[in-house]
This record gives C-alpha cells, sequence and structure tokens, in this order.
C-alpha cells in the first residue's frame, strides 16, 4: 500500500507537470492569479487518473513482488506451503475494490470536471477579459495584434499606451495600425462580445489600388478619433482555446446513463438523415417530362436509343437537363456522404468514451496480473529494473489503445474493438506471466531455444557425448 501510494503521487506530480507544459500558452504571461491557476489544475487532474492508476499498478506490484522474491520470501512461502496464488490473494481484492472505484471515478467525477475544465478555458477571457493582452507584447485576438505599454484598474481593464495591428481579412496585404493613447475593455458574463473603447487616437491603412502599377505609390489614409470602438468575438480571445470539434465533442463531459441516452438519439438521427436521403433521390430520378414523354406513349415498340424519338433541339435540352441532374446528384451525394460519416465519426466517440469507463477498471486489474507475476520472476525490487519493464508494458499498452481508437474514430474497426485492443492483446501476456511464475519458470526458457541446437551438436560430435 505505502509503494503504490508513494509511485501513485510520483507520477501524478509528472504528469501535472506535463499538463502544465501543454497548455503553457495560457497560464504564462496572462497575471493570472493564484486561485485561477489552481482551478485550472484542479480540473485538469481528473483527466490523468487513467494514465497513472494503471501504471501505478504496474509498477507497484513489480517492485513489491520483485522485493519478496530478491530477498528470497517467496522461497520461504513455498517451503512452508503457501502459494503464489494464496500469496497474492489479498492484493487481488485490493486491485478489485480499485477498480471498482476507478470505474465510479470515470464515471462520475472525470466527465464534470472535464465539463469544468472546457468550460473554464472557454469562458476564461469573459470572467477577465485582460487575461488576453499581457503588457509589452503583442498579443493575439481574433483579427487584432494588440499591445498595451501599461494595465491598470482592478481586473486590468484599463489600457494605456495601445497599439493594434489589424489583420488584412481578404488577403491582400492591406495593414490597418490603430494607435490610442488610453482605452478600456468592457465585458459581460452574459454577452458573447468585449467592447475595446479607445479614446485619443488615430487609425491609419493601407490602400491598395485596383491598377497593380498604382502600387508602387503606396497611398494610405489616416484619419483621427476622440474615441473609437471594437467589438471582439469573446472565442477568438484565447489562441489556445478549444475548436469547434471539440466543443461540440461532448462525449467525455456525459456518464453511462447520459451517453447512452445520446448514443439512442444520434442513431436515431443518422438513420432518418439515410431515409431522407434515399427518398430525396429517387424524386430526382427521371429527366423525361411533359412534352417530353408524349412521344412515347405514340410509339408502342420503343427503339434502343430513346433519342432518336426526339429532333435535335429535343436531344439537346434533354442531354442538357440529364448532366444537370447527373452533377446536382453527384455533389448532393458526396456533401451527404461527408456529413453522414462526421456523424458516424461521431457516434464512434461517444461510443469509445462509453467502454473507456470499464477499460480504466479492467486496466488496474489486468496491469496487476501482468506486474505482480513479472516482478516475481525478474526477482528485481526498487526503482531500477522494475521501471524499465513497467514503462515498456505500458508504452505498449498506451500505444495500442490509442492506435485502436483512432482508426475506430474513422469507422474502420468497431468502437469495441478499439477501446479494447490494448486489453484483449496483453491479456494473454497475463496469463502466460501468471502461469510461468506459479510454476516457476523463467521469464525465457533458454533450453527451449538452446535444445534444437544441441542436437545439431550432438550429431556433429557425437565423441562428445
Amino acid at each position: 500500500m505505502t509503494t503504490f501510494t508513494m509511485v501513485f503521487v510520483i507520477l501524478f506530480f509528472i504528469f501535472i507537470l506535463q499538463t502544465v507544459w501543454l497548455f503553457i500558452a495560457e497560464l504564462a504571461g496572462k497575471d493570472l492569479d493564484l486561485i485561477m491557476i489552481i482551478k485550472f489544475l484542479l480540473f485538469a487532474m481528473p483527466r490523468i487518473i487513467p494514465l497513472v492508476l494503471p501504471l501505478s499498478v504496474l509498477l507497484a506490484s513489480i517492485m513489491t513482488f520483485g522485493n519478496l522474491a530478491e530477498n528470497y520470501e517467496f522461497a520461504a512461502m513455498k517451503s512452508s506451503g503457501i502459494s503464489l496464488q494464496r500469496a497474492m490473494k489479498s492484493l487481488t481484492f485490493f486491485i478489485l475494490l480499485l477498480s471498482i472505484v476507478a470505474f465510479f471515478f470515470s464515471n462520475s467525477v472525470i466527465p464534470y470536471a472535464e465539463y469544468k475544465f472546457i468550460n473554464f478555458r472557454k469562458n476564461i477571457a469573459q470572467v477577465k477579459p485582460a487575461l488576453a493582452i499581457a503588457e509589452g507584447q503583442f498579443s493575439n485576438v481574433g483579427f487584432y495584434n494588440i499591445k498595451v505599454n501599461k494595465k491598470s484598474g482592478k481586473n486590468g481593464n484599463t489600457l494605456t499606451g495601445i497599439t493594434i495591428h489589424k489583420k488584412s481579412v481578404l488577403g491582400d496585404g492591406s495593414k490597418t495600425v490603430i494607435k490610442a493613447k488610453n482605452g478600456e475593455l468592457i465585458s459581460s458574463e452574459k454577452s458573447s462580445t468585449l467592447q475595446l473603447v479607445l479614446n485619443d487616437g488615430y487609425y491609419y491603412e493601407d490602400l491598395v489600388p485596383k491598377k497593380y502599377e498604382d502600387r508602387n505609390k503606396i497611398p494610405f489614409a489616416k484619419s483621427s478619433f476622440k474615441k473609437y470602438i471594437i467589438n471582439i468575438d469573446l472565442s477568438k480571445l484565447n489562441s489556445a482555446d478549444v475548436n469547434d470539434a471539440s466543443i461540440t465533442n461532448t462525449n467525455t463531459m456525459l456518464n453511462i446513463s447520459e451517453l447512452n441516452y445520446t448514443l439512442d438519439s444520434l442513431h436515431k438521427n443518422l438513420n432518418t438523415d439515410i431515409i431522407s436521403f434515399s427518398e430525396n433521390s429517387n424524386q430526382r430520378i427521371g429527366i423525361l417530362r411533359n412534352n417530353k414523354i408524349e412521344p412515347l406513349k405514340k410509339n408502342k415498340k420503343l427503339p434502343n436509343d430513346l433519342l432518336t424519338l426526339f429532333n435535335n433541339n429535343q436531344k439537346l435540352e434533354i442531354l442538357k437537363i440529364a448532366n444537370s441532374n447527373i452533377t446536382s446528384t453527384l455533389f448532393s451525394i458526396d456533401a451527404t456522404k461527408t456529413e453522414l460519416e462526421n456523424k458516424q465519426k461521431n457516434i464512434n466517440n461517444h461510443l469509445l468514451a462509453f467502454y473507456d469507463k470499464f477499460v480504466i477498471a479492467f486496466a488496474c486489474f489486468l496491469m496487476f496480473f501482468i506486474g505482480a507475476p513479472l516482478g516475481a520472476i525478474i526477482r528485481k525490487g526498487g526503482l531500477g529494473l522494475p521501471i524499465v519493464f513497467a514503462v515498456l508494458i505500458f508504452i505498449s499498452f498506451h500505444f495500442i489503445n490509442t492506435f485502436g481508437k483512432r482508426i475506430s474514430q474513422e469507422d474502420e474497426l468497431s468502437p469495441f474493438m478499439g477501446a479494447w485492443m490494448s486489453s484483449i492483446i496483453l491479456s494473454p501476456l497475463a496469463i502466460l506471466l501468471t502461469y510461468r511464475a506459479t510454476n516457476d519458470i523463467g521469464l525465457i526458457n533458454l533450453d527451449v531455444f538452446l535444445a534444437p541446437f544441441q542436437k545439431i551438436f550432438q550429431k556433429i560430435f557425437p565423441s562428445q557425448n
């Protein structure tokens, strides 16, 4: 228990540092107070548990049983009639209890923390908009690069020495510079728009003539203002903010019951779209209408080439209509195909989130039955060789798990197989290690590999027998 707690704390601290490094752009240079940083880390901590917990179980079990084997305590147990299974019995119950706790944690705590984490990042500018603008440097804010010499006021909303570079929306190379002596940021938690009020400044704008030869003259327009208001979308304030796919992808914020309800709605929506598209496609079929059908009614026997029934003008009109219908249908098919694929990927993501809640519980159980017998076989404790084996096994587990999820998201593998792929592949390893440790067989039986070579050697040199 002590070893597990120590390993868990160390690994948790390492992964927290990694989280800080990943989001350093959102934390550094924005005058975040200590309370907001603590909230940020608290909301980010639960998402680390699915990585830290199985690795902690694996490393702690290798270290514990490696120490027992290294100090010949297993040999003493076996001489007293205590088998490896009996020695693992109490820890097995502990791991079973830990797996149950991990399941409820992933089903309740992680979705809530994920919801708070994403919304905290998304609304950080809405709570304190001045955080997006750092003193003495240009800050990327939507379509503007803003630099201020000094911020003051209660929330840093009062700005002094403002320089703004407006990005070219059309990409024509035009440049707009706005300078102001001072200004103020005005926002509301209920509003999706931030107002930047500028006072006593100038507005410079490059003019791009339509004629290329006139562009060398570099004309520009200059105007002054007493008060100028810029409206900025709050979603643009955080350059590292959640992208659209992450905002709509709420599968990580839902528990099992909510995922079941959402999946039912998503499947119904997908089936409805498929039926609707097929019906609309059937209605588009048929290019012969009105006066085009009349000639067909007068001819009981239809020729092989129906176009011979019409004159040249009618043929041209029919072919134009057919070409237009085919182009429209193909465009509709491509657009609908993309839309249906995106909806299927969304369903796959929700299914992966559903299975992940069970995978983390089984992963703790699996890592114990890999680590415990492996420690008994290698007979090494401490932080040396056990760390090497633990890292190699966990990297393999994590890589297979990530690979399975990726291909499942692209609908190239069922979400069930993608989520459980790592567990299915490593389960035979756990069974094999447990069997070998129970029967006192080493990690690799060299006799199996050397026996064929020994037979060959004996045939070549019979006198050596």
